[in-house]
């Protein structure tokens, strides 16, 4: 009954803030022409619509793998060794699914945003380097398997040192600050104002993510000390 109760650790605070969010991004998305375009035969709002979505299957699906199986060993239990790279397949999908759907609505309502193309590209250009510095980061210091999140699974990793190298130097949370603005640059490079609301949409959620499920998870694995460092996305 305990372990029932932490899977649902501040989910009530998740749930509210996101339906917060999402009443805010809807509102502003309704104002006249602010979805105008399609791509595909498809309609820019069924991108918009479908680009929310994402995110939030993401999340609940991260929501309950960690909490399953960190209180329950659950996936484990029902795929044995192989259960956290089945998690890490759906993961990646979504993941990718989030950039994907941004560049629909970006292709779908370009030049919406009434601004100096070449000024959007400098903004994108100055995004695109702790982008990329982050990725690199990840890849040669921190490892994609810690990134999402494999510590739930595998409790030798929740003996390794926090992560103080590349980009982590400057922010133990540098997965949440740097890694969504990636899903930025289609905004940008195709001036439209959807696919900005869509990747401020992201951006905005992943925080509710990390103060309603992760922060929680990391005190459970690591102590009071490190629930607000790096050890996940």
């Amino acid at each position: 009954m305990k372990n029932t109760r932490f899977i649902f650790e501040g989910q009530a605070l998740h749930y509210s803030l996101l339906a917060a969010l999402l009443t805010a991004i809807i509102v502003t998305s309704r104002a006249e022409g602010f979805l105008a375009g399609e791509f595909l035969n498809t309609s820019t709002s069924v991108w918009f619509y479908l680009a929310l979505a994402v995110p939030i299957l993401h999340q609940v699906f991260v929501w309950f793998v960690w909490r399953a199986q960190l209180h329950f060993s659950l996936i484990t239990r029902l795929f044995g060794p192989k259960g956290f790279k089945y998690y890490y397949i759906i993961f990646m999908v979504l993941l990718i699914s989030r950039l994907v759907f941004i560049i629909g609505i970006a292709i779908s309502n370009k030049d919406s945003l009434h601004c100096n193309q070449l000024l959007l590209d400098g903004f994108a250009f100055i995004i695109a380097v702790p982008t990329v510095y982050l990725f690199y980061s990840v890849v040669k210091y921190f490892g994609l398997k810690r990134a999402v999140g494999i510590d739930h699974f595998d409790p030798s990793y929740r003996h390794k040192p926090l992560v103080r190298e590349g980009i982590f130097r400057f922010s133990s949370n540098s997965m949440y600050i740097f890694g969504l603005l990636v899903l930025w640059l289609p905004g940008l490079l195709y001036g439209s104002v959807a696919a900005l609301l869509a990747a401020l949409f992201n951006h905005i959620y992943i925080w509710i993510h990390y103060y309603s499920t992760e922060k929680p998870d990391m005190r459970r694995l690591y102590g009071n000390h490190t629930a607000s460092t790096n050890p996940q996305t």
